[in-house]
């Protein structure tokens, strides 16, 4: 019976205070828990090994410190390293080109290599500054490779861009595009310049406002996509080279009018865009554009905020500034883009470019084309968004 108890009684090692399986609650052994240890050498003869050790090799780095087993189980065996075998962490080099090659792949299409081998040669043609531009700043490899490719997703996926009346636009020579203007923010330019490039397959020239070329990123931007000041000598000059040029005679009064204006447009300016297309020679051709009112629906403005800052109006929308930054996105209206038939000039004298009646006719004309037609297409839409 002595020996029966003794199987079943608890051993607690000397210095743990009587609580078993806590130990000192250091992180390192008591001296009596080692000495229970198998695998512990007495404490002399550890001594005499590590004294003859020092002594025989005193540059050598001191080894690692045994693992200790628990009390009253055998010491793990020590597994010796395969030679040649290295540690590895991390993921193989071969998976992370593989899973490159992959995405490249699948977004740039199975002749990923030959695209990616242009884009190489494209960076490094600007890095050397081997480009051209215009007169006026014009990059047009930037803007096809880059600003067309960035608009067209939004234009194809999100505002989902209908073009009509494409072959009212000259395949070649100068002419001028006025269009109506509305949404708030001036995307309406964006996509219109993106419709003519991949449709008809020109470029078409913006005139900007004054506040446009005075904003430090903006303005770089708009000289290099092939935008200009609105100004009626620049126009003529675009005009009289065979540039196709777009003009937007409603201005900020059309892109910041409050939504229950909806497009009703505003006035026309002075027809300066139309002493230009007078004194060129060249067509003018209507330009209505319906889905733009609605992406930003602007329903208050903030004007003591507008003349701080120096801009036309501060807009508050449904969801901007409530929203914060997730304001800023458009709604994904419907678009219809629909260029009229031109108007000609070609029989007007150049010096009739000094009638401001003239003017001033020719002028409504266009404006109240632009207006009839966007009449029409509202009562042709069956929704804002579909």
């Amino acid at each position: 019976m002595a020996e029966e108890a003794r199987e079943d009684a608890v051993v607690i090692p000397i210095g743990t205070g009587g609580r078993p399986g806590r130990g000192s609650g250091s992180a390192r052994p008591s001296s009596a828990a080692r000495n229970l240890s198998a695998t512990r050498k007495p404490a002399a003869a550890a001594k005499k090994a590590r004294s003859a050790k020092k002594a025989t090799s005193p540059k050598q780095a001191r080894p690692a410190r045994a693992k200790v087993a628990p009390v009253g189980e055998p010491a793990p065996a020590e597994q010796p390293a395969a030679a040649g075998d290295a540690p590895t962490t991390g993921i193989p080099v071969g998976d992370w080109l593989a899973a490159l090659q992959a995405g490249a792949q699948e977004v740039f299409g199975d002749d990923w290599e030959r695209r990616a081998a242009e884009l190489m040669a494209f960076a490094r043609r600007r890095l050397e500054g081997d480009y051209e531009v215009d007169d006026y700043g014009f990059d047009r490899e930037l803007t096809e490779r880059f600003f067309m490719a960035a608009l067209r997703p939004i234009a194809e996926k999100w505002f989902r861009l209908e073009v009509r009346g494409l072959e009212n636009i000259p395949a070649e020579g100068g002419a001028l595009v006025v269009s109506n203007h509305s949404g708030t923010v001036p995307l309406d330019g964006l996509m219109t310049m993106l419709a003519v490039h991949d449709k008809a397959h020109r470029s078409l020239r913006p005139l900007g406002a004054d506040l446009v070329f005075k904003m430090p990123i903006v303005s770089s931007l708009a000289r290099k996509s092939g935008a200009t000041l609105a100004c009626v000598e620049d126009a003529e000059r675009m005009l009289s080279g065979g540039e196709l040029v777009g003009v937007w005679p409603e201005g900020f009064k059309g892109i910041g009018k409050p939504f229950s204006e909806r497009y009703k447009l505003q006035r026309f300016g002075r027809g300066g865009f139309v002493s230009a297309a007078l004194r060129t020679g060249v067509p003018i051709i209507p330009l209505s554009v319906v889905g733009a009112e609605e992406i930003y629906p602007l329903v208050g403005n903030v004007p003591s905020l507008a003349r701080l800052l120096g801009v036309p109006y501060i807009p508050i929308t449904p969801f901007f500034p409530w929203l914060g930054p997730l304001g800023m996105v458009p709604l994904p209206s419907k678009w219809i883009l629909e260029f009229g038939e031109p108007i000609r000039t070609d029989s007007y004298d150049a010096g009739e470019a000094e009638d401001p009646m003239l003017v001033f006719n020719v002028t409504d004309q266009v404006r109240e084309t632009i207006q009839h037609t966007l009449f029409d297409l509202l009562r042709e839409r069956d929704g804002v968004f579909s």
